[in-house]
């Protein structure tokens, strides 16, 4: 008798599995092509690429602000050049290629249309997305350059040009990833996001006409978080499906379905990642995928997942290929892809989506009542700062279990660990051959046609004009990355955004009592308040550990200063310097730790500040801790060191004049 199969009668045809990428770049452009063919040839189905800090904040690698953030977490593109070695032997009319690229997204995508039309491809078929989202760096990852308005009106003219020029291109991708990592709920994780799609949107409609208008609404597309919640996270994905039709068709009037298709990309959570016992960060990358692919209804059309060792650092190509096998084991060893939506009218799920969405909509309408996304940029911050804050205190308390962090603490070594430490370290000698080849490519190019094009480029942006068809006759004549953000910043000005850090104490403070009393008596031994100065060297805009020491600091009733990210090492000790400050603590997560405090600790010596103590947080290994004390660091803190209120301890200590004299 044949063995029973009910597919035939139970299932519609099996579904096509999403665009599996791998996010990946580091090094150089050479390096990184070779890092694409390989994913590639094992399987990968679309491509990811990664920039460097100074390519996202448009510095050329030589710039000042560059020092040490050459190729660390992402690939240098500093010219068309560099454009051209990346996708070296790759067809980009055949790619589907995601840049994770925002304030220079007009000009990354320049580039790579002036790379397509080197390799004779038809320009107007090429398919993939720029991220183009500049609302969430003021919120979360900080890579922006100018201020909001001129931003919202550079992403408009890129959606405009490609909806001309680039039919099949997402022009913005709509990114709560960093949201979700910032700290927010979901509930603020759906309105922040959608709030940021509406002001688009808005700048977009006076653009195009009416009838035209629905399609470009449709290529507008959504890069989204996925935390361990699971189930949570799959209901807050069904309730952007429905808000975001829910918004296309009442405030916009689109009336076919398709164009109010809610398409998104995700990168599941990284927040959660842990140092302590990595391995386990492999359930949670693979728990945390299925909350997009499981629901039919709400199925992310590409996935790229993080690697087990990204709270360490830079992951190595297997490790990379290890998240990409998980991927494809669900996608074609498993049937999911056979059936229909498996949730819909489980009342559970209907429950928890009505929920998330009433949530989500009380928060726009409060967003749209400030005037949209734009001018409640302050809030919006400040709220996240306080989830984050939230979240934190939950951990520390042990109301929420992180297994291998606060419960189930004892382990064996792990065999993953090897002699290499775990992960891939960029060579130091990278960054000196980057600006080599910088300097050729701009010794060898005709300084004429580069004068030319960026005087263009500076009257087109000047006269509010579309700035990409300039961009791309600059990419062609060989301007550079900072030459073009130069004109943007010289036209549009730069801009400092909020820091979400009120000088306030919170109401937050129980639990407190000890460490407030430690810091009133240090204080009275010092003569006036504990001054902490916290800041960000370097590019790195991951600002959620600056701002939660910072703000417990506050609560814990030190006077703090923090003013934000990217600062030079020389502008640090300067505030040290005219604050008078006792402690100076550093957040550095982009792996420049290294050149950064060593510059910054000859700075506090000559300066004659070498005795006030310097604390550093970041991703930092215990070799490089050790290099970092050696430079006379006073404390090094990891991802592991999640206790905040053992750090202020520290802090109160490290400048007690008592325990000082003691040693």
């Amino acid at each position: 008798m044949a063995h029973p199969d009910s597919r035939g009668l139970s299932m519609t045809q099996k579904d096509r599995p999403w665009l599996i990428r791998t996010y990946a770049g580091h090094s150089t452009a050479k390096a990184s092509n070779a890092l694409y063919r390989s994913n590639l040839e094992k399987g990968q189905t679309g491509l990811s690429v990664a920039f460097d800090l100074p390519t996202q904040t448009g510095y050329d690698s030589d710039h000042i602000l560059a020092r040490g953030e050459v190729g660390k977490v992402g690939v240098p593109v500093a010219h068309l050049g560099d454009m051209r070695a990346l996708f070296q032997d790759i067809p980009l009319e055949q790619m589907n290629t995601s840049m994770t690229i925002n304030a220079t997204a007009p000009w990354l995508l320049a580039l790579y249309i002036a790379v397509a039309e080197e390799q004779g491809a038809d320009v107007a078929g090429l398919q993939g997305t720029v991220q183009n989202d500049l609302i969430k760096e003021y919120l979360s990852r900080g890579t922006y350059i100018c201020p909001p308005a001129p931003s919202l009106k550079m992403i408009a003219d890129v959606a405009e040009y490609c909806y001309t020029n680039v039919p099949k291109w997402n022009p913005m991708n709509v990114c709560s990833y960093h949201l979700q990592e910032a700290g927010a709920t979901p509930e603020q994780e759906l309105a922040f996001a959608l709030a940021t799609a509406t002001a688009v949107l808005d700048a977009l409609k006076p653009r195009v006409p009416a009838e035209d208008f629905p399609v470009l609404v449709g290529r507008i597309s959504f890069f989204v978080n996925a935390g361990i919640r699971f189930v949570t996270e799959m209901c807050k994905m069904r309730a952007f499906v429905d808000l975001w039709d829910e918004i296309c068709a009442t405030r916009y009037g689109v009336e076919d379905a398709k164009y109010r298709r809610f398409r998104y990309g995700v990168q599941v959570n990284s927040l959660g990642l842990t140092e302590q016992q990595p391995e386990n960060n492999v359930y949670r990358i693979l728990i945390e995928m299925l909350a997009v692919t499981l629901s039919k209804k709400a199925r992310a059309r590409a996935v790229q997942l993080p690697a087990w060792n990204e709270a360490l650092g830079l992951p190595r190509p297997w490790d990379q290929q290890w998240s990409m096998r998980m991927q494809q084991i669900l996608a074609f060893e498993t049937d999911l892809l056979e059936f229909d939506d498996l949730f819909d009218g489980n009342p559970a799920v209907d429950a928890k989506v009505e929920e998330l969405k009433a949530g989500a909509r009380a928060e726009l309408d409060n967003l749209d009542g400030m005037g949209g996304a734009i001018d409640a940029i302050d809030y919006m911050k400040a709220q996240l700062v306080q989830s984050n804050s939230d979240r934190l205190s939950r951990i520390e308390a042990g109301e929420t279990v992180v297994v291998g962090v606060n419960k189930y603490t004892n382990t064996e070594p792990s065999p993953l660990m090897t002699e290499d430490g775990g992960i891939m370290t960029v060579d130091p000698a990278t960054e000196a051959e980057q600006i080599s080849r910088l300097q050729d490519w701009r010794s060898s190019r005709d300084q004429a046609a580069v004068d030319a094009a960026l005087a263009d480029l500076r009257a087109a942006a000047a006269a509010g004009e579309n700035i990409m068809p300039a961009s791309i006759t600059a990419a062609r004549a060989g301007v550079t990355t900072g030459e073009w953000a130069a004109q943007m910043r010289n036209v549009f000005g730069e801009y400092r955004g909020p820091t979400g850090v009120s000088a306030s104490v919170s109401n937050k403070t129980e639990g407190l009592d000890d460490l407030r009393a430690a810091v009133d008596a240090v204080s009275d031994k010092l003569g006036r308040r504990l001054k902490f100065l916290v800041g960000k060297p370097g590019l790195d805009g991951h600002s959620n550990g600056a701002e939660q020491i910072a703000v417990r600091a506050r609560d814990c009733g030190m006077d703090i200063t923090y003013d934000g990210i990217r600062l030079t090492p020389e502008e640090i000790v300067a505030a040290a310097l005219d604050q008078d400050a006792h402690v100076v603590g550093l957040s550095i997560l982009s792996g420049s730790h290294v050149p950064l405090v060593e510059d910054l600790m000859d700075r506090m010596r000559n300066a004659g500040l070498g005795h006030i103590p310097v604390i550093v947080g970041g991703i930092i290994p215990d070799e490089d801790a050790k290099r970092l004390q050696g430079f006379g660091v006073a404390r090094v803190y990891t991802p592991k060191d999640f206790e905040l209120n053992t750090i202020m301890k520290d802090i109160v200590t490290l400048v007690d004049p008592k325990a000082v004299a003691a040693e």
